[in-house]
């Protein structure tokens, strides 16, 4: 498979998604602010995020893909993976229904644990938090649903598909917030809450068409949970503690911070994670989504060490594209957001507190990324516990870091505790791999990791003078403010397209080989 040009589809549509929800974040910045209305509904949004990351990027995928292209290779041809696949839905879709309703009932105390009570919020006003959640909770059945056709859609190595269905949540949402918006942020973020249901609705129903038209037509039969349904349960169940350590890391230092911290500060931390989820989003996830079925091909036709250097190309990848964005986030956090939402009911003192939460954030940006590189190696062998061991441990971490740092340093400890339960996951987890002889980093790895850090450096350096340039401009009209912030992201990229190739980490010979097609018949 050619790693580079897949990626660079997924990646092209996630960067669109990412786009779209950086206008949506700089709309909800102008018309909510950060508040308690902005709060309350980031609270509920919290809980949609934690399950797309659990299920459509992490636990159902790790689970299901393996084991339909098991299927598929034990049959001969996808019918085999389809009849499985049918076989999941039908126990999977009222178990959906139940979870839903159960939810529903629960939805005092789940935002309650959310937001750790808030800090002293009026009844009035935690009630209308409960509101949000519960308009946001029929979300969760929708996205499980959307992973499942997701995952087969992945198996066919039809991923642009899946990586094109965040759009449709991002443009519902900014639908609302520039059609529907209402006359202060109470009526705004329930407008929110509402655009979150309705973007679900609509990826489903994109996802259904998609598979419809690839000739995927899945039946609902009746629940009968077979072998197969009980390895998909048990491999499901801890990966999704596995697969979303970070998540669940954000929601408890959201809970903390909404219970030790002043209003406002889950916002500070809610944009500056976006802004970190960017290229999260771009790199980690996409190639995460890339690994897995590849990974799982490779390793069913004994291709070991195929697939051994599938993955030294996806760290190397990962490197690559990673120390230069944790470098320009660290670097330039405060004019970056200062460009993107200081307008409107957001003020330069929120600026100046979300730029401190974001340079927190982007020092694990690294360690985010190789997560979901390394976590394949352990899916593609139907190994869902080993890094549900190290996620738990990354958890505690988090939950120790938070009660240290936020006494200390304020709404900045939860983004770096989230930093370092990151690094010490990542840590584990290629450890582990390197000790079961399932990951060795090659020559041409250990070779180039020190020069990409040094041409990062080096960017990071150049920054650091272009963003003082640039300050001025970034408060001006939006057209000002938009010149500005691509000048300094492709300012920055020129210079560290330039410092590779002075530092030899990357030459033109290497790009060239990096984008001709391989492993074609993998």
């Amino acid at each position: 498979m050619n790693l580079a040009k897949t990626l660079g589809s997924v990646g092209g549509l996630t960067l669109v998604s990412r786009v779209l929800a950086l206008v949506r974040d700089s709309l909800q910045a102008t018309f909510v602010g950060a508040s308690f209305a902005s709060d309350a509904f980031l609270v509920a949004f919290r809980l949609p995020n934690m399950f797309r990351a659990l299920f459509a990027e992490g636990a159902f995928s790790a689970a299901f893909i393996p084991m339909f292209n098991k299927r598929v290779a034990e049959g001969g041809d996808p019918s085999a993976g389809y009849l499985f696949a049918e076989r999941a839905l039908s126990v999977l879709f009222p178990i959906l229904v139940a979870f839903t309703v159960v939810m529903l009932i629960a939805a005092w105390p789940l935002t309650w644990a959310l937001s750790g009570g808030f800090k002293d919020p009026t009844p009035h006003q935690f009630a209308f938090a409960v509101t949000l959640s519960r308009i946001t909770i029929p979300y969760l059945a929708l996205i499980t649903l959307v992973s499942l056709l997701g995952g087969i859609l992945n198996s066919l190595n039809r991923f642009w598909v899946n990586a094109a269905a965040p759009i449709l949540l991002n443009m519902a949402m900014i639908a609302g917030l520039l059609f529907f918006h209402g006359a202060d942020p109470y009526e705004t973020a329930r407008v929110q809450a509402i655009s979150v249901t309705a973007g679900g609705a609509l990826q489903l129903a994109w996802l259904v068409f998609a598979c419809r038209s690839a000739g995927v037509r899945l039946r609902l039969r009746m629940p009968k949970v077979d072998d197969d349904v009980r390895q998909l349960m048990k491999l499901m169940l801890p990966a999704a503690l596995g697969a979303g350590a970070t998540q669940i890391n954000l929601a408890v230092s959201t809970a903390l911070a909404g219970s030790m911290l002043e209003a406002g500060s889950i916002s500070y931390i809610y944009y500056a994670d976006r802004l970190n989820q960017l290229p999260l989003g771009l790199i980690g996830i996409g190639l995460g989504t890339i690994l897995l079925p590849t990974l799982s091909r490779l390793l069913a036709s004994g291709k070991q060490d195929e697939a051994m250097e599938t993955q030294n190309r996806g760290i190397e990848l990962a490197l690559f594209l990673t120390l230069p964005a944790m470098a320009a986030l660290m670097i330039s956090a405060e004019p970056i957001i200062r460009g993107l939402f200081q307008h409107g009911a957001f003020t330069a003192e929120d600026t100046v507190k979300c730029a401190w939460a974001l340079a927190a954030f982007s020092i694990g940006l690294p360690a985010y990324v190789l997560v979901k590189v390394l976590t394949p190696g352990y899916y593609a062998r139907e190994d869902t516990r080993t890094p549900v061991r190290y996620a738990t441990i990354s958890i505690g971490v988090n939950l120790v870091g938070n009660l240290i740092l936020i006494p200390w340093i304020g709404h900045v400890g939860p983004p770096l505790a989230t930093a370092i339960a990151a690094l010490v996951n990542v840590a584990l987890l290629y450890a582990t791999l390197r000790k079961r002889g399932h990951f060795a980093a090659d020559d041409r790895l250990v070779r180039r990791l020190p020069r990409l850090a040094l041409a990062a450096l080096l960017m990071g350096a150049a920054l650091f003078g272009l963003d003082r340039l640039l300050d001025p401009y970034l408060t001006g009209t939006f057209l000002i403010r938009s010149l500005a912030l691509g000048v300094l992201v492709a300012g920055g990229t020129a210079i560290y397209g330039i410092a590779c190739f002075v530092t030899r980490a990357f030459t033109i010979g290497d790009l060239r080989l990096l984008m001709r097609k391989r492993g074609a018949k993998a």
